[in-house]
This record gives structure tokens, C-alpha cells and sequence, in this order.
């Protein structure tokens, strides 16, 4: 059974950093895309950043070069560096993995921006 657990969430300032971390049980992550959305109150999930298996990048329009995705195959686990954070960046942020018709979620990690 393929289980992603996220963690490394929490209260920050506005301007500080956070590192996210989301470790994989049950496959390997370097045979699956690997991502992190997020989803504010009201708001839909939106996707924050993409890894592929050969570590192609993408981000979310608002990132801006304040994020960074990496991923550590030996650990089996995908990062989020996350720099110069907003307010507006509050939000539950999830992992998910996929391969083909396959996705997998985890449970999400609270990450709150606020003075």
C-alpha cells in the first residue's frame, strides 16, 4: 500500500521559510511524478510545484522563484523549500505522486503565514 506522509508545516512570519517534506512507503518515488498543492480556505487545490521522474521542473504562476521542489530517491522523499513567504501562502499543503492512471495522496501539512 503506497502511503505519503507530509511534514515540516507550520507558523511562520511573513518573509521566513519553511521546508516541507513528504516521505514515501509502499513504491519508489523515482518512478512517479511527484508534486505538492495546496488549498486555502474557499479557495481549490492548486498545484505549488511538479517533479517528474527525470526531474523536470514546474511551478504555480505565483511561486515566483520563491519555491523549490527537489527530490532525494535514496531517501524516498520529495522537499519544498519554501522562501519569503506571504499571508496569501497559507494554506493545507498535500503531496501526491503519480504514475499513469495511479495517484497517490497524503494527508496534507497546515502551513500558516502570519505575524
Amino acid at each position: 500500500q503506497v502511503q505519503l506522509v507530509e511534514s515540516g508545516g507550520g507558523l511562520v512570519q511573513p518573509g521566513g521559510s519553511l521546508r516541507l517534506a513528504c516521505a514515501a512507503s509502499g513504491t519508489t518515488i523515482s518512478r512517479l511524478i511527484m508534486g505538492w498543492y495546496r488549498q486555502a480556505p474557499g479557495k481549490q487545490r492548486e498545484l505549488v510545484a511538479v517533479i517528474s521522474s527525470i526531474s523536470t521542473l514546474h511551478y504555480g504562476d505565483f511561486v515566483k522563484g520563491r519555491f523549490t521542489i527537489s527530490r532525494d530517491n535514496g531517501k524516498n522523499t520529495v522537499y519544498l523549500q519554501m522562501n519569503s513567504l506571504q499571508p496569501e501562502d497559507t494554506a493545507v499543503y498535500y503531496c501526491r505522486g503519480a504514475t499513469g492512471p495511479d495517484e497517490y495522496w497524503g494527508q496534507g501539512t497546515q502551513v500558516t503565514v502570519s505575524a
